[in-house]
């Protein structure tokens, strides 16, 4: 089987592809279990660190182009993870470049999906920014959708798509609205929601940081380590148990800033936790006022997915998977 992740040289796409690896296998839209004989990792840029299995490859393009798309999913791919995107608060900013990429890009994956002699299983990275605006106080399996964000509108209107898509055999897909995935490593990027990594990132790698929102601030959280999980749980489950709801709403953790810098405080020290000042950002402030803190995930639940167990456990996580060895706190 051919395997193809797109947004594959980011964090997740590379770990994905890594513990894809490490599985061997998948099932296919048929069901049945095959082996994995190449992982497609296609991205704008190639990643500065090596390989780590020789059934990876790397294929640079632009995901909205569709001549791209179209040498990229050939006849022979059985499983596509969808994460390429142009973050929230970029998204927020640039109008236009996140239509091209978030909705384009899509619609051009899911065309070219259509065009294959067997329809693959597609996986979808969407975003609890779907939701938005007058809401309940925990979100359940049955509230609707009213995203309050260009990025949220664009990732709302790509559920529709993977939906219908399925619905017409096209594709067997599934979308995951991912909680806000805490602890990004590398450098802080445009996401609105990065300041829920950096809260922990920064201090933990002996650097200060200047928290753009109060420490009152809520967030839905779920560590690397459970979304990889999510996605490759989420591509397993036979499509006869999605039936004709092909949106999730996987478990996560709410968190406020300051619980998250109290687990900084626990694990790296008061030192680094001394680090983290507050100032807060208007423009992020108002993004991230529209989304939603709490949920209840009974179906998620029912099929198999799982939350972290806590804040402390979430930020032991990334001490043990990024952290150098060698840190000065």
């Amino acid at each position: 089987m051919r395997v193809v992740i797109t947004g594959g040289t980011g964090f997740l796409g590379r770990k994905l592809g890594e513990a894809l690896a490490r599985r061997g296998q998948l099932t296919d839209a048929t069901g049945r279990q095959r082996g994995i004989d190449e992982i497609v990792l296609f991205d704008r840029a190639a990643p500065q660190q090596p390989l780590t299995d020789r059934r990876m490859r790397i294929v640079t393009g632009d995901v909205a182009a569709p001549e791209d798309i179209a040498q990229l999913i050939t006849s022979d791919t059985g499983s596509i993870f969808h994460l390429a995107a142009v973050v929230s608060g970029e998204a927020e900013q640039d109008f236009d470049l996140g239509l091209r990429v978030n909705l384009d890009g899509t619609r051009a994956i899911l065309d070219a999906c259509r065009r294959l002699p067997t329809p693959p299983r597609l996986v979808f990275t969407s975003s609890m920014a779907a939701y938005g605006g007058e809401l309940p106080p925990v979100i359940d399996d049955h509230t609707p959708i009213n995203p309050q964000t260009s990025y949220g509108n664009q990732k709302a209107a790509c559920e529709f798509l993977v939906s219908d898509f399925s619905r017409k055999g096209f594709i067997d897909g599934r979308s995951l609205r991912l909680p806000t995935v805490v602890v990004r490593p590398g450098k802080p990027n445009k996401a609105a929601s990065g300041f829920a990594s950096s809260i922990i990132r920064e201090p933990l790698m002996g650097r200060d940081y200047v928290c753009p929102v109060p420490p009152e601030t809520r967030m839905w959280v779920l560590s690397p380590r459970r979304v990889i999980e999510a996605l490759i749980h989420a591509h397993e489950i036979p499509a006869e148990r999605w039936g004709m709801n092909r949106v999730l709403n996987p478990p996560g953790r709410t968190v406020s800033m300051s619980e998250a810098l109290d687990a900084v405080r626990r694990l790296g020290g008061a030192a680094a936790a001394a680090r983290v000042s507050f100032e807060p950002d208007p423009f992020i402030m108002n993004i991230v006022a529209g989304w939603p803190t709490a949920f209840d995930t009974p179906r998620a639940h029912a099929l198999g997915f799982q939350a972290d167990e806590s804040i402390d456990a979430i930020v032991q996580a990334f001490i043990e998977d990024e952290r150098p060895a060698a840190l000065v706190c």
